[in-house]
C-alpha cells in the first residue's frame, strides 16, 4: 500500500508541474488584422540587435516618447514589446492612462512577440 501512495504521489506532483508550465506558454495568436502597428518600446541599441520584422520603436526611455505616442490614432489597437515585457507594460499603462482606448496587447520579450504575431525578427 506505501508504494501505491508513492507512485500516486508522484503522479500528482507530474501532472501539477505539467499544468504549471502550460500556464507559462504564450498566450494564443493575436489576430494581426485588428492591430494598428507592433510597438517595440525598447532602446534603439536594443533594437539594432533584433526586432520584429513591420515593428515601430518608440523608445520608453527615450526623451520623446511621449511625442511619438501622441501621434498615435488612439482609438487603435496595439501590441507592445520589449525585452521581458516589463516595460511594455509600463507603456502600456502610460497609454491608458493618456487615453488610448483600443485594445492593447503586452506581448512580452521579443520572442513572445513573433510567436504572438507571427512577425520575423530581424
Amino acid at each position: 500500500m506505501s508504494k501505491f501512495f508513492k507512485v500516486l504521489t508522484a503522479t500528482l506532483i507530474a501532472l501539477f508541474a505539467v499544468s504549471s508550465l502550460a500556464a507559462c506558454a504564450p498566450s494564443n495568436a493575436i489576430d494581426m488584422k485588428t492591430i494598428a502597428a507592433v510597438i517595440d518600446v525598447r532602446t534603439p541599441e536594443e533594437v539594432a540587435a533584433g526586432h520584429l520584422h513591420g515593428s515601430i520603436n518608440i523608445n520608453i526611455e527615450g526623451p520623446d516618447f511621449a511625442t511619438q505616442m501622441n501621434q498615435l490614432d488612439k482609438s487603435k489597437n496595439y501590441v507592445v514589446y520589449c525585452r521581458t515585457g516589463h516595460r511594455a507594460g509600463l507603456a502600456i499603462d502610460w497609454m491608458k492612462s493618456h487615453g488610448f482606448t483600443g485594445t492593447l496587447y503586452n506581448a512580452g520579450s521579443i520572442a513572445d512577440a513573433a510567436v504572438a504575431t507571427g512577425m520575423v525578427i530581424m
